[in-house]
């Protein structure tokens, strides 16, 4: 039977929820400290803990059939290589930033001008795209010191949560693009391995479903049922069961997180009464 070898970058904050997820999915993964690979116990995978920035390369050769991988890296390195789902985790931006002693107004002040990064492909179609000629340094780590030792005047590199460019006097003034994990699936996969993908994919999409979702129970009284069904989305429709007390129901319904409180606050108005919300581990459809 074949396996299929998933990579993962070997450590940091992707690291640590890539091996969350694989763990949410139901794949147990026995690793000790600086193992390379790592075979799953329970499912047929086989999971390689790689350099980031390698993975492109690894995917495009065959040499591991899918990874775990910031969605930033493979639009860098990874041409040809097919995004099959977007995780959404581990999430970040490509920015441009200047030191704050700078008079910035636009991308057009970068004319002519040094930048720092270790994205040379994305940044080079990014000034293309806004005609603008700068000459790329290309840095692996530590991209922010670039201004302050006098190598740039700018610099290109990802942003979580603008912390470190504040620690290095820079600023942040535009952005190039967003990214998050995402699951690459490389050119060179046959029948077999792709049966075994399409079930991790199946999981991860259950996985992700009840992440983005809240599980709400609330009770209300007849008369107010049909305006609180209007409110409530559901997965077909709410669930509507009697109360032991007369002329009160109890419904059961999945909202989405990202409306969680517009739809509170509409419940409320419309008569809900005890509403009760719960995290929901996967959901299946």
């Amino acid at each position: 039977m074949s396996t299929l070898r998933i990579a993962v970058q070997k450590s940091g904050r992707l690291h640590d929820e890539s091996m969350e997820l694989l763990k949410d999915i139901g794949i147990s993964i026995d690793n000790g400290i600086d193992q390379l690979k790592a075979s799953a116990r329970n499912f047929p995978v086989e999971v390689f803990y790689l350099r980031n920035g390698d993975i492109p390369q690894y995917l495009k050769d065959g040499v591991v059939d899918a990874a775990i991988i910031g969605e930033n890296v493979l639009i860098e390195k990874g041409n040809g290589i097919n995004i099959a789902e977007k995780l959404g985790f581990s999430s970040c931006r490509v920015c441009v930033a200047v030191p704050k002693t700078m008079d910035y107004k636009s991308i057009k002040d970068l004319d002519g001008k040094r930048i720092a990064t270790s994205y040379p492909y994305t940044v080079q179609n990014f000034l293309d795209a806004q005609g603008v000629t700068a000459n790329l340094h290309i840095i692996n780590g530590s991209v922010e010191i670039a201004p302050n030792i006098g190598l740039a005047d700018a610099i290109v590199d990802i942003v979580s949560s603008g912390s470190t460019l504040f620690k290095n006097n820079l600023k942040e003034v535009e952005m190039i693009l967003k990214s998050e994990a995402v699951l690459a699936v490389s050119p060179i996969l046959d029948a077999e391995k792709q049966a075994i993908l399409d079930k991790i994919q199946f999981r991860i999409k259950s996985v992700l479903r009840g992440r983005e979702s809240k599980y709400v129970l609330l009770n209300a009284p007849n008369d107010k049922v049909q305006d609180i069904i209007n409110v409530l989305p559901g997965m077909k429709s709410p669930t509507v069961l009697p109360l032991a007390e007369a002329g009160w129901s109890s419904i059961h319904s999945v909202i989405s997180k990202n409306a969680f409180w517009d739809v509170i606050d509409d419940l409320k108005a419309k008569g809900a009464q005890g509403i009760l919300v719960c995290p929901i581990e996967k959901m299946v459809l």
